[in-house]
């Protein structure tokens, strides 16, 4: 699985990695702080900028890990059969 990690702009306008993406990033991509969590997507909650290469990056994400999601197999039901006893 690749790591996501956002990109951010420094003062002098050069890009760099960051530690994690804004809670205002993450709620433009449709998620929530504890779905992000439980993808592994690093959350930084000092940040309060909102860059849109990040929330695109975000959205991407999303839907590559709903689209790797394995749906769980159904449990299989067991047919009795035994016979009812006779009177």
């Amino acid at each position: 699985m690749r790591r996501i990690n956002p990109s951010i702009k420094k003062s002098d306008g050069r890009q760099r990695s960051g530690k994690g993406f804004s809670l205002e990033e993450i709620k433009k991509a449709g998620l929530d702080q504890s779905e992000a969590r439980k993808m592994k997507i690093p959350v930084d909650q000092r940040r309060k900028t909102a860059h849109d290469a990040n929330v695109a990056e975000l959205k991407a994400f999303k839907e590559k890990q709903q689209a790797e999601a394995k749906p769980k197999p159904k449990p299989k039901v067991q047919e009795q059969t035994k016979k009812k006893p006779k009177k």
